[in-house]
């Protein structure tokens, strides 16, 4: 994201934030459509995403083309004053090109080609997909380019969601290129891979394979570096599409959808981020309304906390669970306005009318099979006239906090290799723990890429920062030195870009920042604990910590577990500090420890005392002033207090947002 460029608006048009859904009126006979434009402007909408699955409809046939349908749909929309995202339509190849070019099909790591019938059953490195797919992109951009109607062009679709990793002998030709290019010589590969360990020397770049299924544990490193080439070879092909796009219509923006939700970690989106016009993300609620927060605050990292657009989220139940309920009264308008509280100008869902046929007909929508007289349609409307109620937040930054967890997607990605201390390690599940006990405490919080300034904020948390570089190992210092209290865990330090651990004993790379020394782990069982001594329990982790600097202060210990006893330390380093947590202390145990951490960085909730744990609080600032948005984290209602409110307040509801200019 070079430079933050938004969505073409119409002359004379008023800045607003955006709504509306992906739109696929090619399921539906041409009569629907008007009635869904009809719907779309009861609802307030003003932007859908076009033909995003659409690549066989436009193109039948190898030498076959047809644009009427899409001339005829944009000019609609245009009409009625409802911008469009136009989709490349390449996420998933017509069955004719993959019956005639079945080498662009993607192969698991044991041999298995994957068939068409499902979607994005497609190669990133292969070149006849490449070649087809940029001559669509092609034909759209020289039809599109110039239409008024599009508002941004929306590339492929969530890259990689089903075929990130391809073990076929395109993604080894590519591999074994993205390596020369990365190491320079086969005896650099050979000492970044450590290949002296199981007779793994290579004598040419020609001789390595992806991490195919092996007879035993593929190289860590190779492995590492294949799920760096994977998101890179998905970074390349959008890099192709935006090329064409900027080539051809240069004024408008490009996007393409991340998915900042859960487990999903397949591209590292810091780095696309820096590839496109502005940030757009897909988020689905998995594990409650704290983690999609979380996922959003994230969003808002990678975009630098300027706008980004919410691509995709439900009204209500999704199809892809073992059991799907549906959202419970508020809780649309509420998931929808907490994504806006951090950052989202735009507001859409997957999709606008509810599928009839298909493997997403259960798939919920604005539009439900039940039509125009139902709660989630009503619910939609609300919600399009509160966005419309929020003009003045429109184009503003989300506000930096006092404190940031940093994210590290080499950290999440390394920590969880094979063969480790434990297998039941989850990187974002320690994350997501401290963002909770922060957001009980009413502290509000940034989410940070890796890489961030970090000079800003008074505290600083990198759980299970497992992958630290020279250069980061240096920043933290620095950081802290500079008067910042930074807190880690378990598990951190351990290891350096090339996944080759920092000798000397534990917590490698930091050990010297923290004051402490670990010669060895002690990973708990599957539901063992270990008692500590301020009333609270650890899981997961535990580690014999010898305290090796004579101001470093222990704050916790371990109570009767042996030869543990130190688990939580602090070592002052000039006015800042470095803290260390050995275990894993879930959501309460971090709670009954925040306090401490909080007070010796001069960090206070910006809440008052009643309200704080029932309320997150989020800021965005801007040309037209400060707003707060009061979002109620719980199923009762809660006083606010008066104050200059553009929606709600000040009693908040069950599930409720009230947004108050500071």
């Amino acid at each position: 994201m070079q430079n933050h460029r938004w969505l073409r608006t119409p002359e004379g048009t008023a800045p607003r934030i955006s709504f509306g859904a992906d739109y696929n009126p090619d399921q539906w006979p041409r009569e629907v459509w008007d009635e869904d434009v009809r719907l779309m402007k009861v609802a307030g909408v003003d932007v859908v995403s076009v033909a995003i699955f659409s690549w066989a409809k436009l193109q039948p046939g190898p030498d076959t083309w047809d644009f009427a349908w899409l001339d005829e749909l944009i000019d609609l929309l245009h009409a009625d004053g409802i911008g469009v995202d136009l989709a490349t339509a390449t996420a998933s190849p017509p069955p004719w090109l993959t019956i005639a070019h079945p080498e662009v099909l993607p192969v698991t790591s044991d041999g298995r080609v994957l068939s068409q019938g499902g979607r994005q059953h497609w190669r990133p490195t292969s070149p006849v997909f490449r070649e087809h797919a940029l001559t669509l992109v092609e034909k759209l951009a020289e039809r599109y380019g110039s239409h008024p109607g599009v508002v941004a062009w929306h590339v492929n679709n969530e890259l990689g969601c089903h075929n990130a990793y391809d073990f076929s002998d395109d993604a080894a030709r590519a591999f074994r290129a993205w390596l020369e290019a990365r190491y320079g010589s086969i005896a650099g590969l050979n000492h970044a891979w450590g290949t002296a360990f199981w007779s793994q020397a290579y004598g040419a770049f020609d001789e390595i394979l992806p991490p195919r299924l092996a007879a035993s544990y593929p190289n860590p490193t190779q492995q590492l570096d294949f799920l760096r080439f994977s998101s890179d070879a998905l970074i390349d092909h959008l890099v192709a599409e935006r090329e064409v796009l900027n080539r051809i219509s240069p004024d408008i923006p490009v996007t393409t959808n991340f998915m900042v939700v859960g487990g999903t970690n397949h591209a590292d989106y810091a780095k696309m981020a820096g590839e496109i016009d502005f940030v757009s993300n897909d988020h689905y609620v998995v594990e409650g309304r704290d983690e999609l927060a979380f996922s959003a605050a994230l969003t808002s990292g990678f975009a630098r906390h300027r706008p980004w657009f919410l691509m995709e989220h439900s009204t209500s139940a999704v199809n892809w669970q073992p059991v799907n309920r549906p959202k419970r009264p508020g809780e649309l308008i509420r998931d929808s306005l907490t994504h806006v509280a951090h950052g989202a100008d735009a507001v859409c869902y997957f999709q606008w009318r509810q599928s009839a046929a298909g493997a997403e007909k259960f798939h919920s929508a604005m539009v439900p099979h039940g039509g125009e007289n139902t709660r989630v349609f009503r619910d939609v409307a609300t919600l399009g006239g509160i966005l419309q109620d929020l003009s003045d937040v429109t184009g503003s930054d989300r506000a930096p906090a006092d404190v940031a967890i940093v994210f590290d997607w080499e950290s999440w990605r390394a920590a969880e290799l094979d063969s480790h201390p434990s297998e039941k390690l989850e990187y974002r599940r320690e994350a997501l723990a401290w963002w909770t006990a922060l957001m009980n405490a009413g502290i509000r919080v940034d989410v940070v890429p890796v890489g961030t300034p970090l000079a800003g904020y008074a505290l600083v948390i990198a759980p299970v920062l497992y992958s630290v570089p020279t250069a980061l190992k240096e920043s933290l210092e620095a950081y802290v030195t500079g008067g910042g209290h930074l807190v880690t865990t378990y598990f951190s330090g351990i290891a350096d870009e090339n996944d080759h651990i920092w000798l000397g004993g534990y917590p490698g790379a930091l050990r010297e920042l923290l004051g402490i020394r670990v010669e060895e782990f002690r990973p708990l069982w599957e539901g063992e604990e270990v008692a500590l001594s301020n009333g609270t329990t650890g899981s997961l982790w535990s580690e014999p910590v010898d305290v090796v600097s004579d101001d470093v202060e222990v704050l916790v210990r371990y109570e009767n577990e042996g030869e543990l006893d130190v688990a939580v330390t602090r070592r002052p380093v000039g006015s800042g500090s470095a803290a260390y947590v050995s275990t894993r202390l879930g959501v309460e145990g971090i709670g009954a420890l925040l306090s401490t951490l909080l007070d010796g960085a001069g960090v206070v909730s910006e809440l008052p005392e009643a309200i704080r744990g029932s309320v997150e609080l989020v800021s965005r600032q801007g040309a037209n002033g400060r707003f707060d948005f009061l979002i109620n984290r719980t199923d009762d209602e809660v006083a606010l207090g008066e104050g200059d409110y553009l929606y709600g307040g000040p009693t908040l509801s069950a599930r409720g947002v009230a947004v108050r200019r500071a």
